[in-house]
C-alpha cells in the first residue's frame, strides 16, 4: 500500500500544480486584458485638445530646385533672421559670408552673380543657399522694376560679421562683374 499510496500522492501534486499553473495563467490573462482595457480611457494624442493663445504667421515660402544641404558651422552658432530688400537697380556689392545662409525671395528677382562668372535668376516663390567662405564671392542684383524681399536665414559662427565685402570677380568686362 505505501507504494499506491506514493504515487497517488505524486499524482494529487501535480493535478494541484496544473491548476496552479492554469490560476496563474488565468489571472495573468485578466491583468493583462485590465492593461488593454485602462487604455482606453486614456486620452491620445488623436483625443488632445488644441493648444490656445498661440498664433503664426508664414512670413516666407520658398521651394529649392533641388535638396538643399544645411552644413552649420563647427562651435556655437548664432542664427541669425534677416529681411533684406533689394531696390531696384541696387546691389549687395561682392561679398562673402563665415557661415552659410538659407534664403527665400519673397518678391521680385534677384540676379546673383558668383565667383565662377555663372548667373542664378531666382524668382519670388523660390529659396537658395549661399555657402560660406572666401571662396564663394558673390553679388545681387536687382535688374527688375520692382525691389527684391528677402527672407534670410544665417547659421554663422559665433560673433561673427553677417557679411564681409570681398573684390569683384573679373568676368571678361560683363555687366556681371560690376555694382
Amino acid at each position: 500500500m505505501g507504494a499506491e499510496q506514493g504515487r497517488r500522492g505524486r499524482q494529487g501534486q501535480r493535478v494541484r500544480q496544473g491548476q496552479r499553473v492554469r490560476q496563474g495563467r488565468l489571472a495573468k490573462a485578466l491583468v493583462i486584458g485590465g492593461c488593454v482595457a485602462a487604455l482606453g480611457f486614456v486620452p491620445s494624442a488623436a483625443d488632445a485638445t488644441p493648444g490656445g493663445g498661440v498664433g503664426g504667421t508664414v512670413v516666407a515660402k520658398g521651394t529649392s530646385a533641388g535638396k538643399l544641404k544645411v552644413q552649420t558651422p563647427n562651435g556655437r552658432t548664432d542664427v541669425v533672421f534677416r529681411t533684406i530688400t533689394v531696390e531696384p537697380g541696387g546691389s549687395t556689392g561682392w561679398h562673402t559670408h563665415d557661415g552659410q545662409l538659407i534664403a527665400v525671395v519673397k518678391s521680385g528677382t534677384l540676379t546673383r552673380t558668383l565667383d565662377d562668372c555663372s548667373v542664378e535668376v531666382t524668382s519670388a516663390g523660390s529659396s537658395f543657399i549661399e555657402p560660406s567662405g572666401t571662396e564663394h564671392r558673390h553679388i545681387g542684383r536687382n535688374l527688375g522694376a520692382d525691389p527684391v524681399v528677402l527672407w534670410v536665414t544665417c547659421l554663422l559662427p559665433e560673433g561673427s560679421a553677417l557679411s564681409d565685402d570681398a573684390d569683384a570677380v573679373d568676368c571678361g568686362g560683363s555687366s556681371a562683374a560690376g555694382a
